[in-house]
């Protein structure tokens, strides 16, 4: 468990895609909740014409949920919010995809979040 909380915090304090311009940033309100679990995600999109919507996923061995909201191109506010309430325990890879004309993917960036099950569920 340490081992994965560790590799969970490297990978947020690298999760801006490589290269040059970032088109899409995410981040994480925490690595570590406990079950049932509300997960924040804010990611940040600069202005540009060809951004249509974004998509975020959170995904365990168990459990998925997605949330995606569209956008007005250039005119979409820079920065939002998602809120995925009551995830259940579970170790969740969160990916954040802009899309852009056609539903093409723009660009991608993940992290990883923990979720510690109650006694109760686990059994």
């Amino acid at each position: 468990m340490k081992v994965r909380l560790l590799l969970g915090c490297a990978l947020l304090m690298a999760i801006a895609p490589l290269g040059g311009e970032q088109r899409l940033t995410m981040k994480l309100a925490g690595t570590v909740a406990f079950a049932p679990a509300d997960l924040v995600v804010r990611t940040t999109v600069p202005a540009d014409d060809d951004n249509r919507a974004i998509e975020i996923v959170a995904e365990s061995i168990d459990f998925y949920r997605s949330s995606e909201i569209q956008l007005e191109g250039a005119r979409a506010p820079r920065t939002t919010m998602f809120h995925l309430r009551s995830l259940p325990g579970g170790s969740y890879e969160v990916r954040a995809i802009l899309k852009g004309p056609g539903g093409r993917r723009l660009a991608s960036v993940q992290g990883l979040f923990n979720v510690v099950g109650s006694p109760a569920s686990d059994r």
